[in-house]
């Protein structure tokens, strides 16, 4: 089940992102972020938050969706996920994918762009691409891993369907 963030899910939600963010693999934040400032930009800058939730309605996922750039550029959305480990491997990811596009649709955007997805995250590559998007960039040494040092990030891009 996946439905709008609530603030009782702020717990929940911070032991997902906590471990991901601090890690500095996926995610283009100080790996010293804290909570206050992962909340603000998980949970209140976006349109919306959601989150997935296994069948002992636990948070196992969450994801935001916001307009990628204002102005000329904001029918162009833009969307975070991250799952909790125990739920990895279980279609949460896609499940929220395919929730987004649809919330992304309800809100009138035409296209969905992930604008950093790093190259060694190529699970996320695999599971983008199976949703329809392109990779339509590639920027060269354009994030530090801390354990490959720089490596390329792609921007991915997908034209959405909208509904009639």
């Amino acid at each position: 089940m996946i439905r709008p963030f609530e603030d009782s899910d702020w717990p929940a939600t911070w032991q997902i992102l906590e471990p991901v963010l601090r890690a500095g693999e996926t995610y283009p934040f100080p790996t010293d972020i804290t909570e206050e400032m992962a909340r603000h930009f998980w949970v209140e800058s976006p349109l919306a938050t959601f989150v997935a939730l296994n069948e002992d309605r636990e948070v196992i996922g969450t994801y935001y969706i916001k307009a990628n750039h204002a102005g000329p550029g904001n029918h162009v959305s833009n969307c975070g996920y991250v799952v909790s480990d125990k739920a990895r491997g279980k279609g949460v990811a896609s499940a929220m994918c395919e929730h987004s596009q649809q919330k992304a649709i309800i809100r009138g955007f035409q296209a969905m762009q992930y604008n950093l997805v790093v190259a060694t995250n190529e699970a996320a590559i695999r599971l983008w691409k199976k949703h329809g998007f392109a990779i339509v960039g590639t920027l060269p040494d354009a994030f530090y891993h801390p354990r490959f040092n720089y490596v390329d990030a792609h921007i991915m891009y997908k034209k959405l369907k909208l509904q009639p």
